[in-house]
């Protein structure tokens, strides 16, 4: 957990330009005198009188269907307690920035001065036309509930108190893994809950949902257990009341299978969970200090589950994994309500994810060691990105089943959606695996590295998403270790280099195409067992569509055996590298950076044709530039010469492309250097970018990668004689996907499909 002293905290609030954590900014131009006729006086009374017609407008005209209010009257804000509206809205900034960071929901924090729930149901009722949503958030039990009651008797829209469902729904997901690991079922089980408020409440509740029985619920309150002798519980404990002689959270433990923590610091003992049934399951969610320390609970029992509210441990129950894509889901179809199926749908999302395989880019950020499904990982980690695609969309489809939406999606294609909130990146990552996938899966791509866990964990992606047909190459007994470590279910098809059955005939092909280089039989029997060789030499003798290798080797060693056995395309003189770079919402195409080192004009015109006609496959309309230090003849020289020349060979070549140069690199990106110094060009804003060599190529990507924040796809191999596609050294799963799914379109395309 990151460390930080008290004046870090207040320095962080106070200073970063802005005091606090949010602001509002436009959505629309607000540049000219038109500008502010439409967005105010006089444009603005037309959808206020379209509106008045039709009050559901308000969502296709105002922001109204991505905004949320965040309403607290301070009197249970976390880990502190009643301090009052104003001193909550540090945490309300606090959740409206989680909202927006998680999933690209507006909010308006409103802190209210009062503590008669009455008033405050009047407030919240007053200004809801405003909002898409309302989160109720810190306020304390019982009121809570009854706020909540009410507002959603009164309102129209989604009033969801995320301290009570929040929790709910992201422990009855770990409990429901849990349960899974350990072997025992819900209905089995006892659940003891420390604490009897609001979290508590819909925990119990909503561990009724997923199979538990009510009365294998006990609740224990600051007086001690909630029993049928009590007469001070108030109508919501009075739910789990018990007939039982159990009076103390000591005698409520003795033989449980759960413990949720929901109540303050320190109250498990190790002899309380020395008491507890095998296998035990606790959750100590209290926060800042759990009901017990994770590794006090560990080293008093073996066997132990444990979960608890802090980012430091694992197993950590967050609340942003609920209510930002809970939210986003009910948003996104009008819903009038988030109802309790669209809470145990949320439930059921977040449980299956935590089974998925998870991305690298996740591993990373939690400090690079392995994650995968079991004790230590039962519910997904709040930085996973792929929360948005799995919750929201569960929420969505439930609210839609349910009858509480007012409008229809396409959850496919609301999926794709909410992916593109995450940027130009997921949308050139769906383009690519959505074209593949028209293939029908069936396209069989060979992986040289077939041993290494990356890549049996992207060719587990690739098969389950029905892109390809993977071949694994490398030694069976390796490749099903890894399977079995990574808890995969899976019988991918392997080929091991040193005991396959066309070895021979492998070997003689490799011969014919070899033997004038050097190449003896005795030769080509040994190298077709190198992958490298092997894998080029599948896809020449039909037995694979596709090769894909690099994420072990150097790039020669990948593209030199591939050129001798492929050769170039027909028609063409060179291959060439492409790297698609994703700046902001803006792509771009950068070659070559990767197989020509020193190119003359006639090889950077083969490559720009190259570049532009993969641009089209993109679906982009390439605008070419051809880079140099000089802008159209500044400055004479061999070398912006050589530039010049490649431009007027493309034009002559293909009158059909967009293309000019030589032009300096800002002047080729920034329209409006061209539009005042250079009018005459007939490319301004280029997305081809086409280097005078490797070198100025190759630097360029790298630095924009890791110094401009660009993201980088590739590289992509154009003008080869088959599908053949290299890795880089070290990239994560999701990138060995795209380039696999790069390699089934390159099989495609060459189909004619």
């Amino acid at each position: 957990m990151a460390k930080f002293t008290r004046e870090d905290a207040l320095e962080y609030h106070r200073l970063k330009g802005k005091p606090g954590k949010v602001a509002i900014v436009p959505t629309k131009p607000m540049d000219t005198q038109r500008d502010l006729s439409l967005a105010y006086s006089p444009g603005v009374a037309e959808p206020v009188l379209e509106i008045e017609k039709n009050p559901q407008d308000a969502y296709e005209y105002t922001s109204k269907g991505n905004l949320v209010a965040v309403v607290s009257n301070g009197t249970a804000i976390l880990g502190l307690g009643d301090r009052g509206a104003l001193a909550s809205k540090p945490v309300m900034e606090g959740k409206g920035v989680l909202f927006k960071k998680f999933a690209d929901i507006d909010v308006f924090d409103i802190e209210v001065n009062s503590r008669d729930p009455d008033e405050i149901i009047r407030v919240v009722a007053a200004i809801s036309p405003t909002f898409g949503g309302i989160n109720l958030e810190d306020i304390k039990a019982p009121e809570c509930f009854y706020i909540e009651e009410e507002l959603k008797k009164m309102l129209d829209i989604p009033v969801f108190h995320d301290d009570q469902h929040g929790t709910a729904i992201i422990s009855s997901a770990a409990l429901a893994n849990a349960l899974k690991i350990v072997g025992k079922k819900h209905e089995d089980i006892r659940i003891v809950i420390s604490g009897a408020g609001a979290s508590a409440i819909s925990c119990a509740e909503l561990a009724i949902r997923w199979g538990v029985k009510r009365e294998n619920i006990m609740l224990c309150d600051s007086k001690g257990v909630v029993h049928s002798g009590r007469t001070d519980l108030n109508k919501y404990k009075q739910r789990f009341v018990l007939d039982t002689d159990a009076r103390t959270l000591a005698d409520a433990v003795r033989g449980a299978d759960v413990f949720y923590g929901l109540s303050v610091a320190n109250v498990m003992t190790p002899e309380m969970v020395k008491s507890m049934a095998p296998d035990p399951i606790i959750f100590a969610m209290a926060n800042p200090d759990p009901e017990i320390k994770p590794e006090l609970a560990k080293e008093t029992r073996k066997d132990v589950i444990i979960a608890t509210g802090r980012s430091d441990y694992p197993n950590q129950v967050n609340n942003v994994l609920g209510f930002p894509f809970i939210f986003r889901g009910a948003l996104d179809v009008r819903a009038s309500a988030i109802n309790e199926d669209m809470k145990f749908a949320a439930s059921k999302a977040l449980a299956a994810l935590a089974k998925e395989d998870v991305p690298d880019s996740v591993i990373r950020a939690y400090g690079g060691e392995p994650i995968k499904f079991g004790r230590d990982y039962i519910i997904p980690t709040p930085l996973d990105p792929r929360v948005l695609l799995w919750e929201a969309p569960a929420v969505a489809e439930m609210a839609m089943k349910t009858g509480v939406a007012r409008k229809t999606v396409d959850i496919d294609e609301y999926r794709e959606q909410l992916a593109f909130r995450q940027g130009k990146g997921e949308q050139v990552r769906y383009f690519f695996q959505n074209k593949a996938r028209t293939s029908g899966g069936k396209k069989r791509v060979a992986f040289a590295e077939g041993e290494e866990t990356k890549i049996v964990r992207a060719a587990y992606q690739i098969k389950e998403e029905g892109i390809a047909t993977p071949i694994l190459l490398g030694r069976p007994q390796v490749i099903q270790k890894h399977i079995e470590d990574l808890g995969l279910s899976w019988s991918p098809t392997v080929l091991d280099p040193y005991d396959f059955e066309k070895h021979e005939a492998y070997a003689q092909a490799y011969f014919e195409l070899r033997r004038r280089k050097g190449v003896t039989l005795a030769v080509a029997r040994k190298r077709v067992r190198q992958a490298n060789i092997l894998g080029s030499m599948m896809v020449k003798m039909g037995d694979a569509d596709a090769f894909v290798s690099g994420l072990t080797y150097d790039y020669p060693d990948v593209i030199r055996p591939a050129l001798r056995i492929h050769h170039t395309a027909p028609g063409v003189a060179r291959a060439a590298g492409v790297y698609i770079m994703i700046v902001d919402d803006r792509v771009y195409l950068f070659t070559d950076a990767t197989v020509n080192i020193d190119p003359t004009a006639e090889d950077l015109a083969d490559i720009a044709c190259l570049a532009a006609d993969y641009a089209k496959k993109l679906e982009l309309d390439p605008r070419v530039a051809f880079l140099s230090f000089s802008n159209f003849g500044s400055t004479p020289h061999p070398l912006s010469d050589k530039v010049r020349r490649a431009v007027e060979l493309t034009k002559a070549r293909r009158p059909d492309l967009l293309v000019d140069g030589e032009m300096q690199a800002d002047t080729a990106v920034v329209a409006d250097i061209i539009e005042n110094r250079y009018p005459f060009s007939s490319v301004k804003d280029a997305n081809v970018l086409v280097f005078p060599s490797l070198e100025s190529a190759n630097i360029a990507y790298k630095l924009l990668a890791r110094l401009g924040n660009a993201k980088a796809i590739g590289p992509i191999l154009l003008g080869m004689g088959a599908p053949v596609h290299v890795l880089q050294t070290g990239d994560d799963v999701n990138t060995i996907v795209q380039i696999a799914s790069v390699a089934v379109m390159d099989v495609m395309s060459r189909e004619g499909k």
